[in-house]
């Protein structure tokens, strides 16, 4: 069997010249990268066409068994796009930290990717050095003005910046620098975020424009003065130079699918820390030259579809066709109780147990949201008839039909019949709704999101984050989305809880600002900023050789 790099590799790409001209796009309106990568100017998303119906993709609450978001994602851009249809595929680009990780590539797998996939995987087009060049710059230019005297009165114990690396490095969550006497900077407590999970990257993928993009930046609060006044970026005259740096990172990249389909892969936020969607502009831009988007969410729908739809939709205007909720027999036996290794024998009695979280999420788009929604099934050799009419079962007493997808190994081919649904979802009416109003308090935003969403029944507070949150509410910033960092294996925040775990209660330990985004970011359970590798990384089995040709990635 191939891997997911032999297979891409293997694949003959149209030069994006060709790519863009599938858009209607000339020569003149894209920047291209070498012969296969391009960036499309901020200007076309001012077009006069109406916008195209976005399909939002997402899925279950993962598990090792692997659930196939992206590519299913990928493969119905490529059934819809056989069927006739104008489309365009919209994605996050991936950080290095899981790519070198435990996960490995993420640009789709099988006969469903996203090419030239190495590059798509690796250093790209450098946005995510941009964005962590930003950032960091913050950093030096909140410890120089300091050292250089500090005249804004900055208590050095309230600094809430961090810098960041877009890499898996638990050594970093906790440092103290400024250390080798008073010519190195003022000695303080510090430590470093993963570029995904940074404010810059959530303000990068939710601004849509260039001079949007420096407002949000100098509204960033990087701590408190001894008064306990907030001191943002634009306090320290940092919001122009940051913007420099980030000017030709915002403009979105074109790529494509193996079946040549056009792609942009634009931003990349964590789901389980940020908000789990690629840029507003990448978006927007696909809205005006497609007839059909596809997009996805980071993780299952209680993080990224809720996010999306939350906090993206609300800002950006945004309202989606339909949702396409993706799952497997497998992932879902595991729900049910079974062992990774269980999992190859057919076994109703775990899939039953299994099935309540893929239903939960599904009742969520349509009861939550308003939104119509289908479910895609990634069919395993293993999977037997029985359990797949199982889960058309339980999945018909919902109002919700059920599509087998095969599209890691035959590409758009296999998306067709889901292409076909998603179609025929678009064309239906939606009520589609917020899950809270942004103008309550905190803690009611919060509430609804644990009670609504995730299936519990109350939310518990650290002293720390009952303080945080009557600061940040005295200081004006209560009326905005909140972003729940919680682990992304479970509904609740006790990643063992599996399944669709009830009469929970979700601890808030924490709770920060993040006012360049427009969010309130609420702590939960241990999770962390920064992750760390695994025992055995995949960069472990990543290599080159002599020729320059990788291997080993994913």
């Amino acid at each position: 069997m191939k891997t997911d790099i032999e297979i891409a590799q293997e694949a003959k790409l149209l030069p994006v010249r060709e790519v863009a001209a599938k858009l209607g796009l000339s020569e003149d309106e894209i920047e291209a990268y070498g012969k296969y990568k391009a960036k499309i100017g901020l200007d076309i998303m001012a077009r006069k066409r109406t916008d195209g119906k976005l399909i939002l993709v997402t899925a279950i609450t993962p598990t090792p068994a692997g659930e196939g978001k992206t590519t299913t994602t990928i493969g119905l851009a490529d059934g819809l796009s056989r069927i006739g249809k104008k489309v365009v595929v919209a994605l996050r680009e991936p950080s290095l930290g899981p790519v070198f990780g435990i996960k490995g590539g993420a640009a789709g797998g099988g006969y469903a990717q996203v090419v030239p996939m190495e590059d798509i995987n690796l250093h790209f087009t450098g946005d995510f050095h941009a964005i962590g060049a930003a950032n960091n710059l913050l950093a030096a230019m909140l410890d120089n003005h300091i050292f250089q005297g500090n005249a804004l009165g900055i208590d050095p114990a309230s600094i809430t910046w961090k810098r960041c690396v877009d890499m898996n490095d638990r050594q970093l969550r906790y440092v103290e620098d400024g250390l080798g006497g008073p010519k190195s900077g003022v000695p303080r407590k510090d430590g470093f975020d993963i570029t995904v999970a940074s404010e810059i990257m959530a303000i990068f993928c939710l601004a849509t424009s260039l001079s949007d993009l420096k407002a949000r930046l100098a509204r960033v609060v990087v701590g408190y003065t001894y008064e306990g006044k907030p001191v943002t970026a634009g306090d320290l005259k940092a919001a122009g130079a940051m913007t420099a740096l980030l000017k030709d990172a915002l403009k979105p990249n074109l790529v494509q699918t193996l079946e040549g389909t056009p792609a942009f892969v634009h931003g990349g936020p964590f789901a389980n820390i940020a908000h789990g969607c690629n840029s507003v502009i990448a978006t927007k831009t696909a809205l005006k030259l497609g007839d059909y988007v596809v997009t996805e969410a980071g993780f299952g729908a209680d993080l990224g579809a809720e996010k999306f739809l939350d906090i993206k939709c609300r800002f950006a205007h945004l309202k989606p066709a339909a949702v396409v909720v993706v799952a497997t027999v497998r992932a879902l036996k595991m729900h049910g109780g079974l062992e990774k290794s269980e999992l190859g024998v057919e076994n109703l009695d775990a899939l039953e147990k299994g099935l309540p979280n893929l239903l939960r999420h599904v009742s969520n788009m349509k009861n939550v949201y308003g939104l119509p929604a289908v479910v895609a099934v990634n069919r395993f050799p293993a999977d037997t008839d029985a359990e797949i009419n199982l889960v058309i079962e339980r999945c018909r007493a919902l109002g919700v039909n059920v599509v087998l997808s095969t599209v890691w190994a035959e590409g758009g081919k296999g998306g067709e019949a889901l292409a076909r649904e998603v179609v025929r979802l678009c064309e239906e009416k939606n009520d589609f709704r917020y899950c809270y109003d942004e103008a309550l308090p905190i803690k009611e935003k919060i509430r609804a999101i644990v009670t609504k969403v995730y299936g519990g029944k109350d939310v518990a507070y650290t002293p720390e984050a009952e303080a945080e949150i009557a600061r940040l509410e005295g200081l004006g910033f209560g009326g905005t989305p909140v972003c729940m960092a919680k682990t992304q294996y479970s509904f609740s925040d006790d990643q063992s809880l599996l399944g669709a775990p009830k009469d929970f209660t979700v601890t808030v330990r924490s709770v920060k600002i993040s006012a360049g985004a427009g969010f309130v970011v609420a702590l939960t359970g241990n999770i962390m900023t920064m992750p760390g590798l695994p025992k055995v990384p995949a960069a472990e089995h990543i290599d080159v050789d002599e020729n320059g040709k990788i291997s080993g990635l994913f």
